[in-house]
């Protein structure tokens, strides 16, 4: 006799009904104050109005603007260029060199509104690269030892 060997046959197993989502209580509404009755509106008397001169405009007060002019330079010293911006975490004030020049090793004086400090020029860039000397018609790095703004002026100190 031969035996035919049959296959298992795969059994599908009842699946499980989906868990419902475990319902939250909601919590019991909060009572409320009764509510008050306001009174009862009165109708006030019309009153007649008297009539005002009106009253005049008053204009607003303006203070006039700080007047746009630099600095004067102090005896010995000669202006070479104005702080178009400055880099506060790198200490560095980008200054456009109007006239003469500037050479490492000369002292500067830098005024502005609230700025007023000197300094010798110990680092200066042009286009990231450092430079000995600059002349007029440049911008130009500069390392400062004090906070700089827009533009102040920055003075050569010619004698001390």
């Amino acid at each position: 006799m031969h035996m035919a060997t049959r296959k298992k046959a795969k059994t599908k197993r009842p699946s499980k009904p989906a868990k419902k989502p475990i319902a939250r209580k909601k919590a019991p509404p909060a009572k409320k104050a009764p509510a008050k009755k306001s009174p009862p509106l009165r109708v006030a008397a019309k009153k007649k109005a008297k009539k005002q001169a009106p009253r005049p405009l008053r204009a607003p007060k303006v203070k006039p603007a700080a007047p746009a002019v630099a600095p004067a330079p102090m005896a010995g010293e000669e202006r070479i260029g104005s702080v178009t911006h400055y880099y506060g975490e790198l200490s560095v004030a980008a200054v456009r060199i109007e006239s003469g020049s500037l050479r490492l090793g000369d002292t500067i004086h830098v005024v502005g509104h609230t700025s007023d400090f000197r300094q010798r020029v110990e680092s200066m860039q042009i286009e990231h690269e450092p430079a000995a000397e600059v002349r007029a018609g440049q911008e130009i790095g500069l390392k400062v030892t004090a906070h700089a703004r827009e533009h102040d002026a920055v003075y050569k100190v010619t004698s001390t």
